[in-house]
């Protein structure tokens, strides 16, 4: 329970099925260590956690404030860094999601007896098969099945997404209904909990000391190896960037590419920002266990936001070649692809590389 909402609604809907329910608040971070002057707000905040008490007592239920800040600074806040050092851009709240809120909530599910964990997610889960399945929430507006695609068949097996087969609008009606209107006027946030500002390149100065003078004065430089400029340095630029380059060259440019190993940003028009395909590695299958020797026919969404692009998928191990029908733009190696077949997650991966057409034909 984040205080919000959509995580209050779900336990009051449980609890309302007859559900014996008990309420969970993970303090993730807390934004005095992440130097910024911003006012704390969003799921970390104190305001926040007596929300989501308060909606507990009001019920009858218990409440309890799980602290895991070790956890999430040792493996989201590190892999946050390490990426952006990398020349990646990182997911980490698909990472947090999969990899330690699922994870604390079921070890202390364990230690007090419950049988599944339970969030304010727009998705929905499905048994079939064998397999446990998720799929997308029926509003599309706030579907969030794209940041469940890591959350593993054991951890699926023991959840339950109530908002699933809801609206947002009749989410908030259910709230006022019960007298919630609280809830319904609160503001949501969208931000990164430890990046309070959406400042990420300050938090990486803050974060690493002397980062700045490490991997200042790169190229920039187009797509043919022509320099055209130098830059602040690799980490603090993402794929598909046009606005804050501090560079003129009398056209419309977006970085193309992040060259760790030379400390180049590669720019390039919005059709040289165009690929045809990648690869995608550390798979996680949700629908199916392994695709074998099957080339299928998905959806497919490169970032949260995206509405996905028809492409043909093929499985080798461990990595999944993703062949676009058209053109994609902004594929961004660190984010999450997540692959889909109608509404049902096939499953999904992170960016390793993208590729054209012309050149993979010969790699």
């Amino acid at each position: 329970m984040s205080g919000g909402i959509d995580s209050s609604l779900a336990a009051v809907l449980l609890h309302e099925q007859g559900y014996e329910v008990i309420g969970m608040t993970m303090k993730t971070w807390d934004y005095a260590s992440s130097g910024s002057s911003k006012k704390e707000t969003g799921c970390c905040s104190l305001d926040s956690i007596n929300d989501a008490r308060n909606i507990a007592v009001s019920l009858g239920f218990p409440h309890y404030i799980l602290d895991i800040r070790n956890e999430f600074g040792d493996y989201v806040i590190d892999h946050f860094t390490d990426e952006y050092l990398a020349g990646r851009t990182p997911n980490p709240c698909v990472l947090c999601n999969t990899h330690i809120k699922w994870d604390a909530l079921l070890r202390r599910a364990d230690k007090l007896g419950c049988d599944y964990i339970a969030t304010g997610h727009y998705a929905r889960v499905r048994q079939e098969g064998g397999r446990y399945i998720i799929s997308k929430g029926i509003d599309d507006n706030k579907d969030q099945s794209y940041a469940l695609w890591g959350v593993s068949q054991e951890s699926l097996s023991r959840t339950i997404l109530p908002l699933g087969n809801l609206t947002k609008v009749q989410i908030r009606e259910m709230a006022m209904e019960r007298g919630f209107v609280e809830l319904v006027n609160k503001s949501e946030s969208y931000e990164i909990c430890f990046v309070p500002d959406n400042d990420y390149r300050g938090f990486l100065r803050r974060r690493i000391p002397g980062l700045e003078e490490q991997v200042k004065g790169g190229n920039f430089v187009l797509e043919d190896g022509t320099p055209v400029g130098t830059h602040e340095g690799y980490p603090f630029y993402t794929v598909g960037q046009r606005k804050g380059l501090g560079i003129a060259l009398g056209y419309p440019v977006y970085v193309t590419e992040i060259r760790r190993e030379t400390n180049e940003v590669v720019l390039g028009t919005f059709d040289e920002l165009s690929r045809d395909g990648m690869y995608v590695r550390n798979l996680i299958m949700s629908k199916y266990s392994d695709l074998g020797d099957k080339r299928l026919d998905t959806i497919t969404k490169v970032r949260y936001n995206d509405e996905g692009s028809p492409a043909v998928i093929e499985q080798a191990g461990d990595v999944m070649k993703v062949f676009f029908g058209k053109g994609v733009n902004a594929i961004a190696p660190g984010q999450a692809a997540v692959f889909y077949e109608g509404d049902d997650v096939v499953g999904g991966g992170w960016i390793w590389k993208s590729f054209r057409q012309a050149h993979e034909k010969t790699a």
